[in-house]
């Protein structure tokens, strides 16, 4: 009885009502239009005195409201009012204007649906409630049995005053009933005729892919260089610490590789802000590339203590500028890694070849004590042999998806010893 009493008279319920209220109150110019019309073929200049009159000028009306429902806003209007009213999710249901003539011919049966609908259940809210309300009071009212009432003759027998509460009280249930009925299945019928297309759909499904794309890459740009910067500017900064007395030459290089990297990281940053942003950030730093950064990073890592041994066998300039600065922040993010967990006290190895039309990098550093000397995690390969320190792994996902997106691979774990990170990427990019 709770569940049937709330479908009746519950809050979605009341807010159906009101929804299906509204339709007859858009249907009736419609139907004033209707009887300018149906008057003169009846021959009754009246036509509201009649009611098959008035129900012949709402059926002449409805077809005038389907073609009207072709204005552009019908649909945006229709959906705002069907989430609020009705209660059907956003998702489900379109908020631009109808394009197609698919979208257009379902605009047009949602709109002659709501608005007839609607019109049958207004009048029925105006007419059933004061003649339900006339036969509850009935039996207490001796006015309302005076002849002069035009009441039925059967209403003055003592049986029918008896029931008349009971009839009143039940035609008002029926139009709770009649009312909760229509509005569900509305509700239910909406997004089929107010929802997207199947276009709609796949557009939407395409700008959310390129919003998450975007943002993915933002996010590894932000990883990279930040994360490396950071990563650099602390190994540097105890580095110079610790040999400030002992070595001040080594302190000053530190401290001038700090000032670089902090004043390089805030160039990449604000690029990548720029793009957030704008869309596109004229004016701010280019992205940094293998042909012209390896050097700087390079300097700027061993400035920090850390001991890299480079063999450059090929020629960066020759590589093309999408590969040479996906290149550039896959070595940034293996010597960072090496950085964050090896500290001054390791020797990395990084070998950048060309072979088989593709450049391959090569990371390598001996594992520490725990047993790992990189990030733990998988990069398309092996993961390490120690539990990943919370929050790591980002890193090596981050290389698998820049190869990944320009058709190549990488791998990254530990053996005999030493971690290494191999990455190939083809020279003519597929992703």
């Amino acid at each position: 009885m709770t569940a049937l009493a709330r479908f009746l008279f519950g809050r979605r319920a009341r807010l159906r009502w009101i929804h299906l209220i509204l339709g007859g109150a858009l249907a009736m110019p419609y139907v004033l239009v209707g009887s300018v019309v149906v008057g003169p073929v009846a021959g009754d200049a009246d036509v509201f005195r009649s009611l098959s009159l008035q129900l012949a000028s709402f059926a002449f009306g409805l077809p005038l409201a389907a073609v009207t429902s072709l204005f552009p806003l019908t649909r945006p209007l229709e959906s705002g009012v069907v989430r609020w009213l009705c209660g059907v999710a956003a998702d489900r249901l379109a908020y631009g204007p109808a394009r197609t003539k698919g979208e257009k011919g379902r605009t047009a049966a949602w709109f002659t649906l709501h608005l007839g609908a609607g019109g049958i259940i207004a009048g029925m809210s105006l007419a059933v409630p004061p003649f339900a309300a006339a036969l509850i009071a009935l039996p207490f009212v001796p006015a309302l049995r005076d002849d002069r009432a035009g009441l039925p003759g059967v209403l003055h027998h003592a049986w029918a005053l008896a029931l008349a509460p009971v009839a009143g009280a039940a035609m008002l249930v029926a139009l709770a009933s009649c009312a909760a009925g229509c509005g569900a299945l509305l509700a239910r019928w909406a997004p089929a005729l107010l929802g997207p297309s199947p276009e709609d759909r796949v557009a939407a499904a395409e700008a959310r892919a390129a919003d998450l794309a975007v943002r993915n890459r933002l996010a590894r740009e932000l990883h990279d260089s930040v994360g490396h910067a950071l990563s650099a500017v602390t190994l540097q900064a105890s580095a110079a610490r610790r040999l400030l007395d002992t070595d001040p030459e080594f302190a000053r290089e530190a401290l001038a590789a700090i000032e670089d990297t902090t004043r390089r990281t805030v160039g990449e940053l604000d690029a990548v802000l720029g793009v957030l942003r704008d869309g596109d950030a004229p004016g701010t730093a280019p992205a940094p590339t293998l042909a012209a950064d390896l050097d700087g990073l390079l300097r700027r890592t061993r400035a920090g203590g850390l001991r890299v041994t480079a063999t450059v066998a090929t020629d960066p300039r020759a590589l093309p500028p999408l590969v040479s600065r996906e290149a550039y922040r896959i070595v940034q993010e293996g010597l960072s890694n090496a950085l964050r967990h090896g500290g001054g006290q390791v020797t990395v190895a990084l070998r950048v070849e060309v072979l088989d039309d593709q450049l391959r990098i090569t990371v390598e550093n001996p594992l520490g004590e725990a047993g790992e000397a990189g990030e733990a995690g998988e990069a398309g390969g092996a993961g390490g042999t120690r539990a990943p320190r919370p929050g790591g792994g980002h890193g090596l996902r981050g290389i698998a998806d820049r190869a990944r997106l320009l058709g190549g691979a990488a791998q990254a774990g530990g053996a005999g010893g030493t971690w290494r990170l191999h990455v190939r990427l083809p020279l003519r990019a597929t992703g």
